[in-house]
This record gives structure tokens, sequence and C-alpha cells, in this order.
């Protein structure tokens, strides 16, 4: 696999935000589930899922060249380029980060990094319904044996922790969940519920879409949050991982 290398810059190839309707491709393939899709302001376009997680790397460009031919889009009338940093599968987010940049590169246009944290953020909040009730979100990326890749977020979706390698137990899921509702989410949220069963610990759907990249994608937009092509890398937290492939 290839990979585009960068100089270094003094400053970001864009770094100056211009009073647009953004249209935004958005680029995720951190997970088992790669995502592509297309976004004029806050309106979805065009969304492609990839359930064939070995398969990302020729997934990403196929499908953006599809999406370019049936909307009859030209990658040039891009404003930006959205992907997820992770953390997540070691090779899914070397594969995304790299078409991504090589997109904002070459046509020379801004990046905008998300974490995969985040967005299972954003989805989970917008899955509970009992607002009412104080909670906190465990977002949780599925590691080795009872480990994930994780932070926890309060009811406005600001961060609480950094995002770092956990390793379950029941205790540490106990202390979290014993003040306020625990809702766990991600692709490692069913380690958590095989420890613990309690009213206090729910599990709510792993997924997130286009939908929440576009939200939180709009949202660094607006504020020009852009990342620098020559040093912004993905979310690694631990030097190797690679999501396992699933048994037939």
């Amino acid at each position: 696999m290839q990979f585009l290398v960068f100089l270094s810059l003094d400053q970001p190839i864009f770094a100056k935000q211009i009073n647009i309707v953004p249209k935004l491709l958005h680029i995720d393939t951190t997970g088992e589930e790669a995502l592509i899709g297309l976004s004029f302001d806050n309106k979805i376009i065009a969304e492609v899922k990839n359930t064939e997680t070995q398969n990302h790397a020729g997934f990403v460009q196929t499908t953006i060249q599809a999406i370019c031919k049936d909307h009859a889009f030209d990658l040039s009338q891009l404003d930006g380029i959205v992907v997820t940093l992770g953390p997540g599968s070691y090779t899914g987010m070397r594969v995304g980060l790299a078409s991504a940049k090589g997109i904002a590169y070459a046509l020379d246009k801004p990046l905008i990094g998300l974490s995969s944290l985040a967005l299972l953020a954003k989805a989970g909040k917008k899955q509970i319904t009992n607002t009412g009730v104080s909670y906190k979100l465990f977002c949780m990326i599925d590691a080795r044996r009872m480990e994930v890749f994780g932070a926890i977020y309060d009811q406005d979706e600001n961060a609480l922790t950094s995002e770092e390698a956990i390793i379950l137990n029941k205790d540490y899921l106990l202390d979290l969940s014993k003040e306020s509702t625990l809702y766990c989410i991600g692709s490692g949220a069913a380690k958590a519920s095989q420890l613990v069963e309690d009213m206090h610990l729910q599990l709510l759907d792993k997924h997130y879409g286009v939908e929440e990249m576009v939200q939180l994608g709009l949202k660094k937009w607006h504020s020009s949050q852009f990342e620098d092509l020559a040093y912004v890398g993905p979310t690694y937290i631990k030097e190797f991982y690679s999501i396992p492939p699933k048994s037939s």
C-alpha cells in the first residue's frame, strides 16, 4: 500500500474560511463499517456503507468516483474533506486519512478531522429520550481481550476524560454508574454488559453515520478548525491495533 508524503509547511494549505454553503466529502474507514458521504451544508446528498472490513482500501476510491458520477459532481467543487481520525482499526485509519489527505492536497481544500468517539457520543445522545435523568456516555471501540479505546462524555457531549486504552472490569463500570445512568455505545459496549448486570448500565446501538459526520464537520467548518496536512495523523492511542476479521 502506498501513502502520500507531505513536506512540512509553515501554515496549513487552507487557513481562511470562506463564507459559503460548504460542500463536504466525508470519509470514515476506522471501524468494521466504512462510510463515504457527500453533503451540501446540512443536507446529505449521498451515503454509502461498506461492511467488508478487509476491503476498505478498494471501497473508498471507487465509491467516491461512483458518487461523483451518479450526482454529476466534480471533486473540484468541494469546499472541504471530512475524515475520521480514530481511534479504531490501525489499517483502516491509515486508509481513510491517506485518501482524504491526498484529495485535500491535490485540490487545495481544507481537511477536517473528527474523533470516532465523539461521533459515537453524538449518535448516542440521539437515542436517549429520558433527558430529565442525569447520565454519562461511555463511548468505546473494541480492542483486544477486555480492552477498549474509550472516553466518557456528559449529556452535552463534552469529553470528561481523554481518549485512552481502558481495561474493563466490574469495579470500574460500577464506579462510573453509581451516581448516574451509564450508557455504553460502540463496538466494545458488549464487553461492558458481560461484566455488569445493572439497571444503571444500558447499551445503545453501536453505529453512527454520515449524519453525525455532517453535524460535527459543519461545526468545525464554521469555526475554521482545519487540520495541518503536514502534521495530522491517525489517533492510534496504542502503537498497533487491528480489528480482527469476522468469523464466517
